[in-house]
């Protein structure tokens, strides 16, 4: 019995060796966990944990806010200075993963190719997001992890009231700092 146990123990250490990293989000709204799916999204996880790693995101905003749709940030500072970033990623939206409530994705330009440190997180199901096609208007966002904690704080970041600032729509009134984002193995 001794023996069945430890090797039912034993098996059990890869699964955990090899666990998805969570990145937990401080904001001044509230803590945001975020489950990261580097089995689906290998790119986009990698891409946004060395970001997270470099201390990219703290002290940044989520500078586009619009209920029933999403909250966008990682890439302007509180003055609404955009942060330099490295070159941009593959896009990896056919990987299954879609754009429903709580799911964090890689915010992108009109080029596919273009993400870097901004994501979003999605407050509504934005199947239209979604990898349809390889063509430039069917080639979708990159999902790549999902909300486990913290969706009320996404939510009243998603009811906050916005405007135009320095030429920017969508930005809220109340700034909503990020103010570290820490990779958990």
């Amino acid at each position: 019995m001794k023996k069945l146990i430890s090797s039912l123990a034993l098996a059990a250490l890869p699964a955990l060796a090899f666990a998805a990293p969570v990145a937990e989000m401080v904001t001044n709204k509230g803590n945001i966990e975020i489950a990261l799916d580097s089995a689906k999204a290998p790119k986009s996880v990698a891409n946004f944990v060395a970001y997270a790693k470099a201390g990219h995101y703290n002290g940044t905003v989520f500078h586009r806010v619009i209920d029933g749709f999403m909250i966008q940030g990682g890439g302007f500072d509180a003055k609404l200075n955009q942060k330099p970033t490295r070159a941009p990623i593959a896009n990896e939206a056919n990987n299954g993963l879609k754009n429903d409530v709580g799911t964090i994705a890689m915010a992108r330009t009109s080029d596919p190719n273009s993400a870097t440190a901004q994501f979003f997180i999605n407050v509504a199901g934005n199947d239209f997001l979604n990898y349809s096609s390889p063509t430039p208007q069917g080639a979708g966002y990159a999902v790549f992890g999902k909300v486990t904690k913290g969706m009320d704080v996404v939510n009243r970041i998603a009811k906050l009231r916005t405007g135009s600032m320095n030429g920017m729509q969508d930005v809220p009134f109340e700034p909503v700092i990020i103010q570290k984002v820490t990779i958990k193995p």
